[in-house]
């Protein structure tokens, strides 16, 4: 399981992606488990307030659900 160590939060470009695009936590969730992710709400909610670091493989479903690039979840940070 390869995790990207998280020492700045990147939640709140998560929660922008993710609100940008019209989802909830919930449906987020579901999609990245329809990719094969293993996950649930309570697991996306905790990459949003950085309490968690979020996974290599969840950073590639997040790119395909928000249709975006992996510049714009560090967007802001430098």
């Amino acid at each position: 399981m390869n995790k990207i160590r998280q020492d700045i939060n990147i939640g709140n470009n998560l929660r922008v992606l993710r609100k940008n695009n019209g989802l909830t936590q919930e449906i987020v969730a579901a999609k990245m488990q329809l990719l094969g992710c293993d996950i649930n709400r309570s697991v996306y909610s905790r990459y949003e307030t950085g309490e968690l670091n979020i996974r290599v493989s969840d950073f590639i479903a997040l790119k395909k659900i928000f249709n975006c690039q992996y510049d714009d979840f560090f967007d802001g940070l430098d």
